[in-house]
């Protein structure tokens, strides 16, 4: 069987095998195994050079056999040879990338070396590796005038553009699956549709203790800047999850709304802020600047930007003007 095959048809179709078992057996999401896991690489890698391996072993020892012939046993191997199942195609194409002399002729490239009656042949470097390394020069050249001749994008620029996907790819994320957030990951909700459902919830359950306006009754004014606990979307979520005070403060509603729905509803709470209620109740509590309570995530991350512009603005004005 193994004289039908050719090694360079065996050695793809065993491996090929041997890959699509291991990637059916080993458990990956959305990536390939040897993607997901690099030891599943690693070992597909040490697969095909033992694959490879045994294939030059048992040529080498068939190389030996046949020189150990006679010449009456080396017609008859060559005889044999010739019976298997030929690619002319291919083995043409195999004997351009390799260069290789065949077993009767080997005999026109053997030197002079003798170790032991073991004798060297003067091959000459397969096509596929010489040019493989032309391609190494070519790339190595082009690659230099990209990145130090023309100044093309560079590590750090492709991290930020990175980092700009994944953020998109966050939002995304939480867009898609907000019953997914707890306190830590809560953020300010404003979208209109979040609002109006935050608005059903506090008038469903809220308005008995605050009144619907926010001025508070039994519960806190929600529209002045006194703050007895949190005094933002973070604060006000974790508020309504685990309830206010003990003893005198607000029940916990992390058993009767779901996380979205709390996040909804501290997002409207939030709202409340600058406006003026018709009875509105006592101060309690700290009072906070509302510029403080008004600040989102995403509001002190553009300020620091601003500011790091700013910053560069104010050097390359103050170096235009000392060069001047």
């Amino acid at each position: 069987m193994r004289k039908l095959i050719p090694s360079y048809l065996r050695i793809p179709v065993i491996f090929f095998i041997i890959a699509g078992l291991v990637e059916y057996f080993v458990p990956s999401v959305e990536k390939p195994a040897f993607l997901e896991q690099p030891i599943v690489l690693i070992f597909l890698l040490l697969v095909l050079f033992i694959l490879i391996a045994i294939e030059g072993v048992v040529s080498s020892i068939d190389n030996i056999l046949f020189q150990s012939l006679d010449e009456a046993g080396k017609e008859r191997y060559l005889a044999a040879q010739n019976k298997t199942i030929k690619f002319a195609w291919f083995d043409k194409i195999y004997a351009k990338l390799t260069r290789t002399k065949p077993l009767k002729e080997e005999a026109e490239i053997i030197l002079d070396h003798n170790y032991d009656g073991i004798k060297e042949l003067d091959n000459a470097l397969p096509p596929w590796w010489v040019y493989g390394f032309y391609l190494t020069i070519i790339f190595g050249v082009v690659y230099m005038a990209r990145y130090h001749i023309f100044n093309a994008d560079d590590q750090y620029v492709e991290l930020k553009t990175e980092y700009a996907f994944a953020n998109e790819a966050i939002a995304a994320y939480k867009k898609a699956n907000k019953n997914l957030v707890d306190v830590n990951t809560v953020e300010l909700l404003t979208d209109a549709s979040d609002l109006s459902a935050g608005r059903k919830v506090f008038e469903a359950n809220c308005v008995a203790c605050h009144m619907a306006d926010g001025g508070g009754g039994i519960g806190p004014n929600l529209a002045d800047n006194y703050w007895i606990l949190g005094n933002d979307i973070k604060g006000v979520f974790e508020t309504i999850s685990e309830g206010g005070r003990a003893g005198k403060g607000m029940v916990p509603w992390k058993t009767e709304l779901k996380p979205l729905e709390m996040a909804q509803v501290a997002s409207y709470v939030l709202q409340f802020q600058g406006t003026t209620p018709a009875n509105p109740k006592p101060p309690e509590g700290e009072l906070v600047e509302p510029a403080e309570n008004d600040k989102t995530e995403s509001d002190v991350e553009n300020q620091g930007d601003e500011t790091e512009i700013e910053e560069e603005t104010t050097s390359v004005e103050e170096t235009t003007v000392a060069k001047n």
